[in-house]
């Protein structure tokens, strides 16, 4: 089951949400669409569902020309959207025999394939509660199971942790994967990085709905294999004098990824001994210094230009992924 977009575009008024979006998607690929909240995910996800109709492009689902009639593929297809679309006033069991129903599932594997879910999400004992009493976790794992009930082979996840406890989300990674492994294609949005790093194969950097690299994971993160990394923790990172140390060190990269933290970059192992005692002489108090491995992040920032705090910090807020 493959998934093509060519030159996807949409316009909300003035503001172009998605703009000129080209990406296919292979047979039994998990492929993710990182970007921060505004940069056009969600849209694009409303277009592949026929929630949206696209201003000019193509979208083809297994073959079908979803650009002509947007519900043709929909039995293909599995949604699960950033909000949820659940009732509240029912509860888990009968919300997911309800979604069953409206793809055509006969009543008796209506409730067969409910309970199974149930099980599996670890959501049994609260079937028979209602849907609003759920935690958000355990909403968003509904969620999860109300949009594959009717086993699709092609599955949609919009934002699927964001919001949510460690633990839940942890468990909705572990699903992503299992799902995948049974050889569902899955189209993931998000804007944790490291998520993406996680759980994809190849990933797309969207940017004010602009595409700006496509890659296998493999590929983003070769050319960091290559590179060395310290943090060091200061109490007082204002008085490095900074003009001495890049002197001192030429071979060596310097910055303040965040305030009290310095960072050394190299192509070569680094001296941090020497590092530290350069710090020390000069009566700062190194709190700590560890070797860390550079991650897509990096990649990320490198690409696009934008600052990893700027999506980190949308993990404190449940905001939409547009």
């Amino acid at each position: 089951m493959t998934v093509s977009l060519t030159e996807l575009s949409k316009a909300f008024g003035e503001v172009r949400a998605v703009d000129g979006v080209s990406f296919d998607i292979a047979d039994g690929e998990l492929f993710g669409l990182l970007g921060p909240n505004g940069a056009g995910k969600t849209t694009t996800i409303n277009m592949l569902t026929g929630l949206a109709r696209p201003d000019r492009g193509a979208i083809v689902i297994n073959g079908i020309d979803c650009t002509k009639d947007a519900k043709a593929a929909q039995r293909l297809i599995g949604v699960v959207p950033d909000e949820s679309n659940l009732y509240p006033e029912l509860t888990g069991m009968r919300n997911l025999t309800f979604c069953a129903a409206l793809y055509g599932l006969r009543k008796r594997e209506r409730a067969r394939r409910a309970r199974e879910l149930l099980d599996e999400f670890g959501l049994a004992e609260a079937a028979d509660r209602k849907f609003a009493t759920y935690s958000k976790g355990m909403k968003r794992k509904l969620t999860i199971a109300a949009g594959i009930i009717h086993r699709p082979p092609i599955l949609f996840l919009d934002e699927p942790t964001t919001g949510i406890d460690v633990a839940s989300a942890r468990q909705i990674r572990g699903l992503i994967s299992s799902l995948n492994a049974d050889g569902t294609t899955i189209l993931l949005t998000t804007h944790y990085i490291e998520e993406a790093e996680r759980l994809c194969g190849r990933i797309a950097f969207i940017v004010r709905g602009r595409i700006v690299r496509i890659d296998t994971t493999a590929s983003l993160l070769q050319p960091l294999h290559e590179r060395h990394v310290v943090l060091i923790d200061l109490s007082e990172p204002g008085l490095v004098e900074w003009p001495l140390l890049a002197e001192t060190f030429p071979a060596y990269r310097f910055g303040t990824p965040h305030a009290g933290q310095l960072r050394v970059e190299s192509s070569e192992p680094l001296a941090v001994g020497a590092i530290v005692r350069f710090l020390e002489e000069r009566e700062l108090d190194v709190l700590e210094a560890r070797r860390v491995r550079p991650s897509l992040e990096e990649v990320f920032v490198e690409v696009t230009g934008i600052e990893a705090d700027v999506m980190s910090g949308e993990r404190e807020k449940p905001g939409r992924g547009k």
